[in-house]
């Protein structure tokens, strides 16, 4: 062998072996994450949403009554007149063809009444839905405070809210009033105005007026015994709860909000917004 050719291998077998070498010199920061790739699963992890203060006043969950009237971004942008939509007008009657309601929120009574009618209940009445302010303003004219409330007080001006009826008989005796006592929780409704809640809300029992609030909340509200004000007290009590309904687990996260702001919510999952019309907003994360 010539012995440039010796030289050479030699070279390459001891250039081999430093860098063996120095592959096993152990480093500071071996066994840590990146902070780079540490970022990037936050991001993964993580979707920023940013909240506008306005956010506060709009939702299915915005607490109206005496105290918190409603503001005008409150109002469901997909009120509609009943009567011109036939196809969500099923097992059930309208009082008069002027009863309007939030869209989303006729589909999801429909769906209730059709479980009703299985289960043999099959009388139910729409007898007032969103009114306006100039119709809330005339009602409290012609029947007065102890029966109506002003106009951008009532509930009846969200869109969220409906009186429901039977056209057998009283709601507090009728089969109806008893089936949706029992059931219309499950569909995200509540009865608005218990009878053991008076004091609370500020308005004597109506076994006609129901409220959409949602799942879960309605769930929880149920099983706790709630109004729509002590529910809105227990999550900014709590801050975060989780619950599981049909199998789906929910969590719930009350923020305060003063301006403008960003929160960070599982980008893995579906969310919804809702503000309280006091001070903060409901973030449910949905698996």
């Amino acid at each position: 062998m010539k012995k440039w050719v010796f030289w050479l291998v030699l070279l390459l077998l001891l250039g081999y072996e430093a860098i063996q070498q120095k592959s096993e010199v152990p480093n500071e920061d071996q066994g840590k994450a990146d902070p780079v790739a540490q970022e990037v699963t936050s991001q993964k992890k993580d979707l920023t949403v940013k909240v506008e203060r306005d956010q506060i006043y709009q939702g299915n969950l915005i607490l109206v009554n005496k105290e918190y009237p409603i503001h005008q971004l409150g109002i469901k942008s997909d009120v509609v007149k009943l009567a011109q939509h036939k196809e969500l007008v099923k097992g059930y009657g309208l009082l008069d063809n002027t009863i309007r309601l939030s869209q989303s929120v006729a589909q999801t009574f429909s769906t209730m009444i059709q479980a009703a009618e299985k289960d043999g209940v099959r009388h139910f009445l729409i007898s007032s839905g969103y009114r306006d302010t100039k119709e809330q303003s005339q009602l409290y004219k012609e029947i007065g405070a102890d029966y109506a409330l002003p106009a951008g007080y009532s509930e009846h001006n969200l869109g969220l809210s409906l009186d429901i009826g039977s056209s057998q008989m009283e709601m507090n005796q009728a089969p109806e009033g008893k089936w949706l006592e029992k059931h219309a929780w499950k569909y995200g409704f509540i009865l608005r105005y218990p009878k053991d809640k008076t004091a609370i809300t500020g308005i004597q029992y109506e076994p006609w007026h129901f409220r959409y609030v949602g799942l879960p909340h309605s769930v929880i509200m149920q099983q706790k015994n709630l109004s729509l004000e002590q529910y809105l007290d227990f999550l900014k009590e709590k801050k975060t709860i989780s619950t599981t309904v049909d199998g789906k687990k929910y969590e719930i996260s009350y923020y305060p909000i003063s301006k403008n702001t960003t929160l960070l919510v599982p980008s893995n999952s579906r969310f919804e917004v809702s503000g309280n019309n006091m001070d903060g907003v409901i973030v449910t994360v949905i698996p």
